[in-house]
Parts: C-alpha cells; sequence; structure tokens
C-alpha cells in the first residue's frame, strides 16, 4: 500500500514539472486593437521569449550570485524584445495616477475629518440604543479603529504620490 502511494506522489510531481515546462506566451490583438497576452494562439499572434524554463531533473541549479547582498539583477536587464513605453505616455500615465490618488487621498481627508467631528475626542454623543454602557464603549473602540485606518490610508496614499515620478 505505502509504495502505491509513493509512486503516485511521483507520478504527480512528474507531470507539474513535464507541464511547466511547456509555458508559452502569446501576443495578440483583439478586435478594438488592443494586446491580449495568452497561452493559445489564437489568430495572428506573435510568440513572446520569456526568458523562462522549468528546469529538467538533470540541469544543475544555479549558485547564487554573491556580493550581491541579495540584490536582484538590475532594472536595465530587461529582455530585448521587451515592450517599451514612450516617455510623453508614461508621463501621461503617471499624471493621472496622480490625479486619481489625489482624489482618493481628498476623499479620505475628508471622511477623517468627518470621523473626527462625530468622534468628539473620544466622548461621541451616545445613540438611543445604546443604554448599556459596553454598547457604548464597543461604538467608540469601533470609531477609533476607523480612525486609524482611515489616518493609515492617508499616509500611504501620500507616500505613494510622492513615489511617482
Amino acid at each position: 500500500m505505502p509504495n502505491i502511494i509513493l509512486h503516485s506522489v511521483v507520478a504527480v510531481f512528474a507531470l507539474l514539472f513535464a507541464a511547466g515546462a511547456q509555458a508559452q506566451i502569446y501576443r495578440c490583438t483583439d478586435a478594438n486593437g488592443r494586446p491580449l497576452y495568452t497561452d493559445t494562439k489564437v489568430g495572428k499572434c506573435q510568440l513572446i521569449d520569456t526568458g523562462y524554463s522549468t528546469p529538467s531533473a538533470s540541469a544543475p541549479i544555479p549558485a547564487p550570485r554573491s556580493g550581491g547582498g541579495g540584490a536582484s539583477a538590475p532594472a536595465s536587464a530587461a529582455p530585448t524584445n521587451f515592450p517599451r513605453v514612450d516617455n510623453a505616455v508614461q508621463r501621461a500615465r503617471d499624471d493621472e495616477r496622480r490625479e486619481i490618488l489625489g482624489d482618493e487621498l481628498r476623499t479620505e481627508e475628508r471622511k477623517l475629518a468627518d470621523l473626527k467631528r462625530d468622534f468628539k475626542g473620544g466622548e461621541p454623543d451616545r445613540q438611543g440604543n445604546e443604554r448599556n454602557y459596553a454598547k457604548y464603549q464597543e461604538r467608540v473602540a469601533s470609531m477609533r479603529e476607523e480612525i486609524s485606518r482611515t489616518e493609515r490610508n492617508i499616509e500611504a496614499l501620500r507616500r505613494e504620490i510622492g513615489n511617482i515620478r
């Protein structure tokens, strides 16, 4: 019985490694002219060399590089056929992203102002269904958590806006 399980596990791993070695990616264009990436060739498609291949059982595993401190390859080490974006197009994308993030930031800041107004420094008005003081404390705690979460969102949005070129 244990032999059957062992053989089954080995067969599953062999199938997984064989399936990964056949991966191919095609760049196609849909009817609207937009690029479509797929693993099956549909109509006029161009095979993309991803530079990835699954190592076989007999292939040696490369040794880790030393002296890099665990850093990955430099950003300029892209494949030669890697799609490039024009500087003007990238600038327009960055401007649009900055605008969207700015809108989100303003929304979060308004939300924070409303939350702090309702919170009243930790003593919000009690509601009619809060005759039990524990319910009131639960609501105050959830308000405090919501304010903290909104402040973290604002920090993250500001950081993200600062990272845009």
